[in-house]
Order: C-alpha cells, then sequence, then structure tokens
C-alpha cells in the first residue's frame, strides 16, 4: 500500500475510534513499552505530545511513568519552529507550564533547550508502519529532518495503535526506519 492510501485509511481509521478505545489502545502501548530493559539504560528520552484532535496515542501516561519510575530519565518534547519545517526540543518536567500552537500541539514555556545529540531515545508518533520497520507519519518531513540530527545509535521506537501492514509500496532507502515498534499487542523489532 502507498504511503498516501495508508495516511487516508488511518486517519479514518481514527476518527471512527470511540474513545474509550483510544484510553485503552494507548494504555496497552505504556505498559508494553515499560517492560523493555533497554528504558534503564537511557538518560535522555524524547517524546511526542498528542494532538487531541488527531486522536493521536495519549503519551501523557509515559511521561508520568518516566517521571514517577525513571527520575534520572530526562523527558524532551518537540516544538515546531516559526520556519514551518524544523523543531527545537526542550525539558519537560511536572512544572513545565504548557501551551497550544497554532497547530493545536502543546509546547513548553520557558523550558531548558536539549540539543539532539543529547538525545538516547526517540518515542515516535506515526499513522503507520510495516513489518521491515518504515513509517508513515502526517508527510511533512519533521521527524526525518530532526532524526538526521541525532546520534547514530539514537534507538528510534515507534508507538502505534494498530499493528503493522505487510509493506508500504513506496518506502526508499532515504526513509528513517524504526529498531522496534510498540503496539497495544507486542513490541515489532527490526533488522536494521
Amino acid at each position: 500500500m502507498l504511503k498516501s492510501e495508508l495516511r487516508r485509511q488511518m486517519l479514518s481509521w481514527r476518527r471512527a475510534m470511540s474513545d474509550l478505545e483510544l484510553v485503552s489502545r494507548s494504555q496497552q502501548v505504556a505498559a508494553r513499552l515499560f517492560k523493555e530493559t533497554y528504558l534503564t539504560q537511557l538518560r535522555t528520552v524524547h517524546v511526542f505530545l498528542p494532538i487531541q484532535r488527531q486522536r493521536e496515542l495519549d503519551t501523557w501516561g509515559i511521561i508520568r511513568r518516566f517521571w514517577r519510575d525513571f527520575p534520572e530519565v530526562r523527558v524532551v518534547v518537540p516544538v515546531m519552529q516559526e520556519d514551518g519545517l524544523s523543531l527545537r526540543h526542550y525539558l519537560l518536567t511536572p512544572q513545565t507550564e504548557l501551551v497550544e500552537n497554532a497547530w493545536d500541539v502543546p509546547e513548553p514555556l520557558h523550558a531548558t533547550e536539549v540539543a539532539p545529540e543529547e538525545i538516547d531515545a526517540v518515542l515516535l508518533p506515526l499513522l503507520a508502519f510495516d513489518e521491515a520497520g518504515n513509517r508513515v507519519g502526517y508527510g511533512k518531513g519533521f521527524y526525518d529532518r530532526f532524526l538526521q540530527q541525532c546520534r547514530p545509535d539514537v534507538l528510534l521506537i515507534g508507538l502505534s495503535l494498530e499493528e503493522p501492514v505487510l509493506r508500504i509500496a513506496d518506502a526508499w532507502e532515504g526513509d528513517v526506519r524504526l529498531h522496534c515498534c510498540v503496539t497495544p499487542t507486542r513490541v515489532w523489532r527490526f533488522e536494521r
């Protein structure tokens, strides 16, 4: 299936999902993520803040669990820049004040900026992924550009409300593939 078809299909599926189902799937993904042993090795983790109108996976349970159970791990979130193309990354603490930007994305105010090279793992938002670790986002390339700035050993973890498709037909060599993807039912791991 092509990326454009997957985007359309998954956005439609999300709109049809009940609030209860969204909450349940988000909680299942969070629970499965925290069974992974590599979390104890992280010092800085990048987490997206969910866009509610897009019915994205709710990452607040993940963020709060890091704060509670892994207080030594710094949680970092993205902030869209005025150029509309790039992201900068800021420390998120329980005391951080948030405001919604023009795209309804919550962003921290007066927070400490963190360089991409300092990030050990990125929890990636996605609409779909395939069994080879290729991912489909909204198609703007924000994360592709950001991931190019990270260290080569950064751990790329997709968070998905749905299981993978067999193959994304128009995935290409320049796409940044996942190391693993956490779904409500399992963790998918990929050769890179």
